[in-house]
């Protein structure tokens, strides 16, 4: 196995601890007080954050001056065929960039940032800072319809982590600097401090907290004061004066915010199902983003130019400004809007770098510039100008698709610096974020986590129990006790069973309610019981029912709403039909379930971190009933010099191998090995047996 790291892998490892235990030596020595070390970091990531913004702008102006400059100027001659060079040749680079640099940078990258929070401490590697700079740089560059938001936010949260690993700060303290790098990385671009700060509250963090707060302004703000010194009080939008003309206006804009909020989901949605898609193709991560760029190309000679460029290739700001101020005309937005949905997506499946913020503000744009002028026409005594709509629709979208409408109405009001459009703003981004919750429960961030088992609630990982369905975990054989069984019967079955409850079923054997010990007790303390039925004492009405392709989770939290032991299992769409049911002992296994299920995920995420140093992968292999290796100890199994066995996941346990570990069929084995074995590792492992030994014999398969 090869021992060589990366010199990138050598500063993260051993660069960064030698400075870290210089540094806490040289605080511990003068007894800094926290209050002074929490004031000092914040400024210092604040002024990196800034920093980093500014050189990210910088850079992609370069990518883009020299792809769409230099290398376009000389590739005139085959327009538009250049369109789909362009974009292949900046995947090409950034592919495999991502790849063997840092996976993480993949994507729009504030999910990232979330889990880091959540589940590592805050903990981000110190690479990703460079990898995500010059990989989204390259990828907006070259024309991939990615925002510039996304990345600087990642930027800033890994130089924020950076520095508190640096410092050897707390878990706590080190969340805090994340969310500070994501404040001043979100402030200097968008030369708005507030939201910046509201951003990593809402979004990053997930709470608001006293805690954080004044670290992350801190940053927020000097963050932006490096860009104001650099660039100057430059708005990124610079909208004409709107207001509301009319209070049935209102009407019209409550309307847009269901439109948007519909226009968030479909946004959410289509990207992963692209990503899942993507994810399909049976070719390597580094060179997909080719082919995708070849497919963004193709959407790029369909989509209106400007000067010749595609309007859906990168961020897309020049658009969003003619959108505001009315300039575009009513089909130009709607195919826009779709042709920008098309663009976004299949940058992003295909393993693109870059944020979903600008485009869901430029498809905000699109849908209500569009939106304004159908107005416009219908009722146009009492409606603004398009550019009004385009402008509230920006930040209904958004905070459609990212659940954060603070952070939607304090961007756009700081982008524009105008009060008078606050009220429809705020009335239509409320309202597409309530619709679209409803529509569907997770953000466009959240729901790239969930899909990873992490769900979270104020920024943390709280919910292991929504990994398991119920089915998982409900009792299939289930002692029920019909409707009309005489209660001293009852009794009995209670003493013989120990169970606290049962199913009530019909003469259909279907559900007919439930009953409890508790009940029956009841009826012992008011009188005699002779005579008397299940049915004189059971619950029959509104009775509490569970569904076995729902998470536990949800189960859990109605039998906590009502204070009952059990739910009887149905199936879904067959209101009466019991399938099982659900008690107390069943919630422990669905625990224990949970927790191995997050073990499991935290181990292959390891094992997937750990596989990025080197030229070598960990690779899982379930050993067959008739594998030459059944039975075989593993010091007698002949493996490649280049591989090792980690571990073996034997039914729900995990058993560390050693030299004696005897393998059995239906073992999942974990092994480590060079690039180059891994054919032979799996022939090795899975294949059916024809003489006798397989590192010695003939195989067959």
């Amino acid at each position: 196995m090869p021992q060589s790291q990366s010199p990138i892998t050598i500063i993260d490892h051993l660069h960064i601890k030698g400075l870290r235990r210089y540094v806490t030596r040289w605080i511990d020595l003068r007894s800094v007080p926290e209050s002074v070390i929490i004031l000092l970091s914040a400024l210092i990531v604040g002024v990196g954050a800034g920093l980093g913004a500014i050189f990210f702008r910088w850079l992609i102006n370069g990518v883009t001056k020299l792809s769409y400059g230099g290398l376009a100027g000389l590739l005139t001659g085959i327009s538009p065929i250049q369109l789909l060079i362009i974009p292949a040749l900046g995947g090409a680079i950034y592919g495999p960039l991502i790849y063997f640099g840092a996976r993480e940078a993949k994507g729009h990258g504030v999910p990232e940032v979330m889990e880091a929070v959540a589940i590592r401490g805050g903990r981000i590697r110190p690479r990703v800072a460079a990898i995500k700079s010059f990989a989204s740089a390259i990828c907006i560059g070259t024309g991939g319809s990615v925002g510039r938001e996304g990345p600087i936010a990642q930027i800033g949260s890994a130089i924020g982590s950076t520095l508190g690993q640096l410092l050897n700060l707390s878990d706590e303290r080190v969340r805090s600097l994340v969310a500070c790098g994501a404040a001043g990385g979100i402030a200097a671009t968008f030369n708005a401090p507030i939201a910046g700060a509201i951003f990593a509250l809402e979004v990053i963090l997930g709470q608001f907290h006293t805690t954080y707060f004044g670290a992350v302004v801190i940053s927020a703000v000097v963050a932006d004061v490096i860009a104001h010194i650099s660039e100057g009080d430059i708005r990124a939008f610079q909208v004409p004066e709107y207001t509301l003309i009319s209070p049935w206006e209102l009407l019209l804009y409550a309307l847009l915010g269901i439109l948007a909020a519909v226009t968030a989901v479909a946004f959410t949605r289509t990207l992963y199902l692209s990503e899942d898609l993507w994810d399909k193709l049976r070719i390597p991560e580094y060179v997909k983003p080719v082919i995708g760029g070849l497919a963004l190309g193709a959407i790029g000679i369909l989509s209106p130019k400007l000067l010749g460029y595609p309007r859906v290739f990168g961020v897309g700001y020049p658009t969003i400004s003619q959108a505001l101020s009315g300039q575009l005309a009513l089909q130009v937005t709607a195919v826009l809007l779709i042709l920008k949905l098309l663009a976004t997506i299949t940058t992003l499946g295909a393993g693109g770098s870059g944020g979903i913020f600008a485009p869901s503000l430029f498809m905000g744009a699109m849908l209500g510039a569009a939106f304004g002028q159908v107005s416009n026409m219908l009722f146009p005594e009492i409606t603004a100008p398009p550019g009004a709509y385009a402008l509230v629709g920006m930040a209904a979208v958004f905070s459609g698709a990212a659940h954060a409408p603070i952070t939607a109405i304090i961007m756009l009001f700081e982008m524009t610096n105008d009060y008078r459009i606050i009220l429809p703003l705020m009335l239509t981004t409320v309202i597409a974020t309530l619709f679209s919750r409803l529509l569907f429960r997770e953000s466009i961030y959240t729901l790239k986590l969930t899909r990873r088992g992490v769900h979270l609630k104020e920024g943390k990982d709280i919910d292991v129990m929504q990994e398991v369905t119920v089915a998982e975990a409900m009792t299939t054989d289930l002692i029920t006790v019909h409707h009309s069984m005489p209660l001293e019967k009852l009794a009995r079955e209670f003493d013989r069973t120990h169970h606290h409850g049962f199913t009530v079923v019909d003469d259909n054997d279907c559900l007919a309610g439930v009953v409890t010990i508790q009940d029956l007790k009841k009826a012992l303390e008011s009188g005699p019981i002779e005579g008397k039925t299940v049915t004189d004492i059971a619950t029959l009405e509104r009775v509490l029912v569970a569904y076995p392709d729902e998470p536990m989770g949800e189960a859990l939290r109605r039998l906590a709403g009502r204070d009952v032991g059990r739910l009887p299992v149905i199936e879904r769409g067959d209101e009466r039909r019991v399938m099982g049911a659900l008690r107390r002992n069943d919630i422990i296994r669905a625990y224990n379930i949970a927790i191995t299920k997050r073990a499991d995920h935290m181990q292959r995420n390891e094992l997937k971190r750990l596989s990025d140093l080197d030229d070598a992968r960990f690779l899982q292999v379930e050993i067959p009933p008739k594998s030459p290796v059944v039975g075989k100890k593993v010091s007698e199994i002949s493996l490649p010099s280049d591989c090792l066995i980690i571990s073996i996941m034997r039914g729900q346990k995990t058993i560390i191998a050693h030299g004696y570990t005897t393998l059995q069929a239906q073992d999942q084995v974990t092994v480590f090995a060079n690039e180059e074995c891994v054919s032979e590792v799996q022939q090795c492992l899975t294949s059916e047996l024809v003489e006798d030994d397989c590192g010695d014999e003939e195989l067959d398969g």
